[in-house]
């Protein structure tokens, strides 16, 4: 019962990890990155879509991105959801493809996305944490109904807290990771 706990908040945990992971590749570095796009949604045809999902996005070169849409009648329908977003990036389109030049970040912008990805892994910590205390909370739950012993109740916290400190010390290497390739240049 124990080993099922631990499973299911081992599960929660990593969900968190996959999730900062997702965001840390949202935050743009410098360098032209696909990913970049991913978050952006686009109207298309009166659904809103990601903008994968309704065009092709190519990396042409380290500070360079190119969207082709399927269909260009969608091309201003991009154009506008990319100056919508915080990307801080001016789309360039010739009717058909639409060239996105990823400017140099300056000193100040750096430090700011590094507060931005470190808010972000800091709220990784937290649902982290969050699935510790409700495994915690389920071993208790079992010892005061008698289904496991109090020494099974304390391995089992134990047990959760190294996955805890384990996966915890995975987003602070992202973090790390993520901090350096911001700000370099």
């Amino acid at each position: 019962m124990v080993k099922e706990v631990a499973q299911r908040a081992e599960r929660d945990m990593r969900k968190a990890i996959d999730a900062v992971g997702r965001e840390f590749n949202g935050v743009r570095t410098g360098r032209a990155s696909a990913a970049l796009l991913d978050g952006i949604m686009v109207d298309s045809y009166g659904t809103i879509m990601p903008l994968p999902k309704v065009a092709s996005v190519a990396t042409a070169s380290s500070t360079l991105l190119t969207v082709q849409p399927w269909d260009p009648s969608l091309v201003p329908h991009i154009e506008k959801a990319i100056l919508k977003s915080d990307l801080g990036i001016t789309p360039a389109s010739d009717g058909k493809v639409i060239r996105l030049a990823i400017p140099p970040l300056t000193e100040e912008r750096r430090k700011e996305l590094v507060k931005v990805v470190r808010r972000m892994a800091e709220e990784g910590r937290v649902a982290i944490r969050n699935a510790r205390r409700d495994a915690n909370e389920a071993v208790k739950k079992l010892e005061k109904e008698k289904k496991i012993s109090e020494d099974d109740g304390r391995r089992g916290t134990d047990q959760v807290q190294d996955l805890t400190n384990r996966l915890t010390k995975e987003i602070d290497a992202l973090l790390a990771k993520k901090e350096k390739e911001i700000m370099e240049f």
